[in-house]
């Protein structure tokens, strides 16, 4: 199964069980959506409610992003991996100011501990925000409420970020502050995109299982968001994402010409930069490494799915949840 991304403006059109891709100049190009998983509109599209039928009966997400690149909003099919008991147990662990603080803590535990685990290859240059984090790290068992878990959590991100030009070896890239609306310089504009990614990857995982994605933790439920989605892409925003963007930068991959600026404001990757983050990003998605205690060979996008079962038998009482640190 794999992930579809669509670039190029046009109509997505059913024939019995086959969708076919029209392109506007009238060129016609078969989706093999038996093989598709994800599918990611980042066009002007046109379907009907037959081709979302079928997307329905092959369990295949639809993903939307603006102008702009970044996530707008997803079609999700009905989901069929659902348990009264897990909802009910879910909720609970947020009604419940102890045991949604537990799970909370260790979210922020583990985003800390890759945050660190990126920061120590450059020891040298970022020992001392190194050590302000471990500071903060240390406040994370003390706080007594979610709002000042996440003021923690802010500050450890402040921390890393200041850190960044350090871990950019390529010059032509330079990082002030974190601006997320709108982004206003490539490096920004990279971590949004990033994020935006993550969060769709992370969404598909969970849909897989039988968590339900409105009812979160470390952020606070919403009535139009999935918000389990933000809590466990802490995790793996700096495992993955972040990483994903050093190499890009500093192997030059991504140079400036894959950048934009409108108005002078607003920066984003263009459409070449975009679709060569997209190919890395997938690349790493499917990049296996030997997980130590399943002793065998796991994708990164597997993880994610792990973490969700983790998350689950914590929630039903069968194993306290330990967010992910480092298992290879």
């Amino acid at each position: 199964m794999k992930n579809l991304y669509l670039f190029n403006n046009g109509k997505l059109k059913r024939k019995d069980s086959t969708i076919y891709f029209i392109l506007e100049d009238g060129t016609k190009k078969v989706v093999p959506i038996e093989q598709v998983e994800n599918l990611h509109i980042f066009s002007e599209m046109e379907f009907n409610t037959s081709f979302i039928n079928l997307l329905n009966q092959k369990d295949v997400f639809l993903h939307f992003y603006n102008y702009y690149g970044y996530y707008s909003g997803s079609y999700i099919p009905r989901k069929k991996k659902v348990s009264g008991f897990v909802d009910v147990k879910q909720a609970e662990h947020v009604l419940n100011p102890a045991l949604r603080m537990y799970l909370a803590q260790q979210l922020i535990y583990s985003a800390i501990h890759h945050i660190l685990r990126n920061m120590r290859r450059h020891k040298e240059e970022v020992g001392e925000l190194i050590e302000e984090i471990l500071e903060f790290k240390k406040q994370v068992s003390k706080a007594k409420d979610i709002p000042t878990l996440m003021g923690i959590e802010g500050k450890v991100r402040l921390a890393y970020y200041q850190g960044l030009n350090a871990m950019i070896k390529n010059k032509d890239f330079y990082f002030e502050k974190r601006e997320k609306r709108p982004p206003r310089d490539p490096i920004n504009a990279l971590v949004s995109f990033g994020n935006s990614m993550m969060y769709t990857a992370v969404l598909s995982e969970i849909y897989k299982t039988q968590l339900n994605p409105a009812i979160s933790f470390l952020h606070e439920p919403g009535s139009r968001r999935f918000s389990l989605a933000l809590d466990l892409a802490e995790i793996f925003k700096p495992l993955i994402t972040d990483n994903l963007i050093f190499s890009l930068v500093n192997k030059r991959s991504i140079q400036k010409k894959h950048f934009e600026f409108i108005e002078d404001e607003i920066c984003l990757l263009n459409e070449t930069g975009r679709k060569i983050f997209i190919q890395e990003f997938e690349n790493r998605m499917s990049t296996t490494i030997k997980h130590r205690k399943l002793n065998r060979q796991t994708s990164y996008r597997f993880l994610i799915r792990l973490e969700c079962y983790k998350l689950i038998k914590h929630l039903i009482g069968d194993e306290d949840y330990r967010a992910l640190k480092a298992w290879w």
